[in-house]
């Protein structure tokens, strides 16, 4: 059997290779389209059991198929799963553009919210309809006849565009290295990165230490490395990715101008003024307008604090580091010199104590503690030796499943993400359980020799805040699957959980039991922890603006922007940046070509999203702090119980809102993101 057709289980990731793609893929697309044409001229009056759940049952082994293909296309971006992946994308494209675009079938469910029996569906079952009228609409189902081909290939154009765009980012990655000879020029790195450099040079039989543009060596250089140069040689490379400064064939320029003007066209079909209007009208916030005054209003409150940060930081770097002009590449490398001067302490010092089996059994013992489960290793095929395996327990009974890909590679996209391999759902053959599996993926440093992997503070944050996606997804109650999980959540709601879960890498009864001193095997002494509570603050007002720069530039982008207008997209991001940012990089970064998150990872007019939903964590996280009053710690069962309930169980299956508000019992409000983020002073 071809291992993409086989749905019995778990991924079949030891036998499935490039060649299984065309052939499943294109078994499933004729299954589905078959199906669709009989339910289209089926006499029979549509029910759920014989018209919605055969459509469910048909796309999720679509999904789950074309989901193992896509993965591996990001984990593992070698030539021939490249291929495979964007060979079938055009036609996978063209399927689902076609789903959208039936009218006929789009009729059918609407003759199903008016029948009789639609009152007597579940309110989970009418969410589920409500939400297909509505995708049906934005994709395109009303248009009149003659403009659907159109709109259909607008889809398949952008679907294209938007893999492309990601290979081109992690081409121009991968194409970039700094070889050094000279030791001396190595002055200020830690000791293992200067391993890891080592290492990769080894690996191509050359002498001296290779850095690369893949974060695990780029950050740390542009952060501790005291050779200016070298500094300025990588921030350069890193801020002309894909642009037209490197080969004309990684240039993103032209793909943004085009992906933008698709976008801009589609809303136009479909009767928007802009494609913010579009991307707006499944999320939480009302409109575009909205969401500025919203962006606005924080970066209001943030920038006294930035400047402040920023005043600080340049009569440091003149007064202590000899540096009279701060340049971009040397922000990250004074403030961590600031820091190590006003707390004691640097990132590196406490990265010895975060080995990696420590912070992922802190990570599993917070987990138990909030949700009465338990996390064990389990065993699945896998894509690379490296990666792990865990199930999730309740009551003896298996509730979910997990890979953990933490390393970086060439072949793996950058960043950090978690997606889903199946979803939680009861089955129509046998109305048996089907359990969720979700895989989290990292790009941190792999360990060098026989040393374990250690993480920053910064890490185990970033881990934190993927298993917190991935807890929405795996610990769901919800059995339909178009709401279960994270399926069915609005997206400006869709990092609550997420960045809910960071809050908890700054508890000492958290800290305290998942550090052990990579030499040593010393816990974290309670000093250093305070010190790094007393700097958990340090430039967040600098942090928060250059968030809300990116978050205005791309509703901007998608909202008041015309694409082949007067105005550039890197002239109105220079608008942005006058009204929100204090820091301005040269005029030579091209920023926006390697801004995955909104022209290949679904942000766009989205990216906002991190900071409402911030609202929402902070708020939630607010009720494990009064709880902690009384308990005396963050990690409250009875509370942690209360968030599973209404806000981790309830996937989609209602509105985000009204589960915040069955959590909280009120409407969200940003006091605690402003205290937690120590913007507590009077403005």
């Amino acid at each position: 059997m071809n291992p993409l057709l086989d749905f019995s289980g778990l991924p079949r990731f030891d036998t499935v290779a490039p060649e299984h793609v065309a052939p499943a893929i294109r078994q499933l697309l004729d299954e589905n389209r078959t199906l669709v044409a009989q339910l289209i001229a089926s006499e029979i009056p549509v029910a759920w059991e014989t018209f919605v759940q055969p459509l469910i049952d048909a796309n999720e082994r679509l999904s789950r198929a074309w989901g193992v293909v896509g993965h591996l296309h990001s984990v593992n971006d070698v030539p021939p799963w490249r291929e495979a992946y964007n060979a079938l994308l055009p036609e996978v494209s063209s399927f689902y553009a076609e789903l959208g675009q039936n009218l006929a079938l789009f009729s059918k469910y609407q003759a199903l919210a008016a029948s009789a029996g639609f009152a007597a569906l579940s309110p989970t079952r009418r969410k589920i309809i409500g939400n297909e009228l509505r995708d049906f609409r934005l994709s395109g189902a009303e248009l009149v006849e003659e403009q659907k081909p159109r709109f259909k290939a607008i889809q398949e154009e952008l679907s294209a565009l938007a893999a492309k765009f990601s290979e081109n980012v992690l081409d121009a990655t991968n194409a970039h290295a700094e070889w050094i000879e000279d030791e001396a020029a190595l002055a200020g790195l830690p000791e293992d990165v200067r391993a890891a450099a080592r290492h990769a040079a080894e690996k191509e039989n050359r002498p001296g230490w290779k850095f690369t543009l893949h974060a695990p060596s780029y950050i740390p250089v542009l952060q501790y490395a005291d050779n200016r140069e070298l500094r300025a040689r990588m921030y350069r490379a890193y801020a002309t990715r894909a642009s037209e400064f490197g080969k004309a064939e990684w240039d993103n320029g032209p793909l943004i101008d085009r992906i933008l003007a698709l976008r801009a066209e589609e809303a136009r079909m479909l009767g928007y003024a802009n494609f913010a209007e579009v991307s707006l009208a499944a999320k939480m916030a009302e409109s575009p307008a909205q969401v500025a005054d919203f962006l606005r209003d924080l970066a209001h409150k943030a920038r006294p604090f930035a400047e402040r940060d920023l005043e600080e930081l340049r009569a440091f770097a003149q007064a202590e580091l000899g540096l009279v002009a701060l340049e971009s590449w040397d922000i990250a490398w004074a403030a961590e010199k600031l820091r190590q001067a006003r707390y004691s302490f640097s990132d590196d010092e406490v990265k010895q104590y975060f080995p990696e089996d420590k912070v992922l059994a802190g990570l599993f013992r917070v987990i138990e503690s909030l949700y009465n489960v338990r996390l064990l290793p389990d065993t699945a095929p896998v894509w690379e030796p490296t990666v792990r395996f865990f199930r999730i327990e309740r009551a003896g009974e298996l509730i979910g499943q997990f890979y953990v890909d933490l390393y970086a590679r060439e072949t793996k996209r950058g960043g950090a993400w978690m997606d889903e391999a199946i979803t939680r759902r009861t089955t129509s053959a046998d109305f048996s359980l089907q359990t969720p599996v979700a895989y989290l993926n990292c790009n941190f440093p792999a360990p060098v020799g026989d040393k374990p992997a250690t993480f920053s503070h910064d890490d185990v944050i970033t881990l934190f805040h993927e298993c917190g996606h991935g807890l929405h997804h795996l610990l769901t109650l919800v059995d339909e699957l178009p709401v279960s999980g994270i399926h069915g959540v609005e997206w400006d709601a869709v990092e609550l959980p997420s960045q809910f879960m960071e809050n908890f890498c700054w508890e000492w009864d958290v800290l305290c039991g998942m550090t052990a001193h990579v030499e040593s095997g010393a816990p974290l002494p309670r000093a250093l922890f305070d010190k790094m509570l007393a700097a958990k603050n340090f430039q967040s007002g600098l942090q928060m603006l250059r968030q809300l720069e990116f978050s205005l530039f791309d509703l901007r982008l998608h909202w008041d922007f015309v694409p082949g207008g007067g105005t550039s997209m890197l002239q109105l991001l220079d608008e942005v940046r006058r009204e929100t940012a204090v820091i301005i990089p040269p005029q030579w970064s091209r920023f926006p070509n390697s801004f995955s998150h909104i022209f290949a990872g679904g942000y766009a007019a989205g990216y906002y999203s991190y900071k409402w939903a911030e609202v929402l964590s902070a708020d939630a996280y607010a009720a494990f702090e009064e709880a902690a009053r009384q308990s005396g710690s963050t990690l409250d069962a009875a509370t942690g119980e209360r968030f599973w309930r209404e806000i981790l169980a309830v996937g989609g299956s209602r509105s985000a809102l009204e589960s915040f508000k069955a959590f909280r019992g009120r409407e969200p409000q940003p006091d605690a993101l402003l205290r937690h983020s120590g913007m507590v002073e009077t403005v």
